[in-house]
């Protein structure tokens, strides 16, 4: 499979299930306000319709200010309690499969062309195209939701990259193949999960299962590649969790899984809630 038809599966496969459920809300019915004029005779009412104001472009989720306006402030809620524990958990994970660094990448080695997609289906330049694919196809269909999903990826691939970078470079892990001293933690795999983890946010079990399936198989390609360690892709994997869900505080899920502390580990509770409209 070429560079250029990973790419363009990767933009369908993002584009598609947000203009399913744009096209869903936009057949919904739009409420009107209706308000009365008084005619020259005291005793006749007619009922005039008056459009719902108009939102200003700043206040709209799906306008290219949000997206300015609102990295500050991801940036600026990232550090709580909810990614101090994702972070917890990464951090404990990729210690604990440390020791299985070298050999794990040597057993991936022996797969053939299986994993060889990876790197360019999570590339972050493919998966911030598709994002922008989908942004675009809102805006020129009329589908609020639709860019307001596309942004929301953007915005959690920028945060993503933010944090993996200033980690890369103040860690300064060598690869394992020694081809650059940036290892930890794994960018392919951080900006796959945080991808995934906006739509888990945004969609039903029916999109955020294959799209945490497709952030596994990236993260598995970088250990086939030999280009990063396992407790690399482990902890870039917290790292988009926890970008994905600080830029999508504000949409209550259908389903979630929440890790929660406990004595001597921790427990994932899967929860089930209302969605907000």
């Amino acid at each position: 499979m070429t560079a250029n038809r990973i790419a363009f599966t990767t933009i369908v496969l993002l584009a598609l299930p947000v203009l399913r459920r744009a096209e869903a809300a936009s057949e919904q019915t739009r409420p009107v306000v209706v308000a009365t004029a008084q005619s020259a005779d005291p005793n006749s009412q007619a009922p005039v319709s008056v459009a719902p104001p108009a939102r200003g472009a700043d206040a709209s989720p799906s306008s290219l200010r949000s997206l300015a306006r609102d990295l500050g402030g991801d940036l600026t809620r990232l550090p709580s309690g909810d990614s101090a524990l994702i972070a917890s958990i990464g951090a404990g994970l990729a210690a604990a499969v440390h020791p299985l660094d070298h050999d794990f990448n040597q057993r991936l080695a022996h797969t053939g062309s299986l994993f060889q997609a990876g790197d360019v289906a999570g590339n972050t330049i493919t998966l911030m195209g598709a994002s922008t694919a989908a942004y675009a196809l809102g805006r020129v269909f009329g589908h609020d939701r639709t860019a307001h999903v596309g942004l929301d990826l953007l915005r959690a691939q920028i945060v993503t990259e933010a944090v993996v970078q200033s980690l890369k470079f103040g860690v300064e892990r060598p690869r394992p193949d020694g081809s650059s001293g940036y290892s930890f933690p794994s960018g392919h795999a951080a900006v796959t999960f945080a991808t995934a983890a906006v739509l888990d946010r945004h969609h039903s079990w029916r999109v955020s299962i294959p799209a945490y399936a497709f952030a596994t198989y990236v993260a598995s390609s970088r250990l086939h590649d030999n280009v990063h360690n396992l407790s690399d892709v482990v902890f870039g994997a917290a790292v988009g969790t926890m970008a994905g869900r600080t830029v999508t505080r504000h949409v209550v899920p259908g389903f979630t899984l929440v890790p929660q502390p406990t004595r001597g580990g921790v427990a994932i509770t899967f929860v089930r809630t209302t969605r907000s409209s």
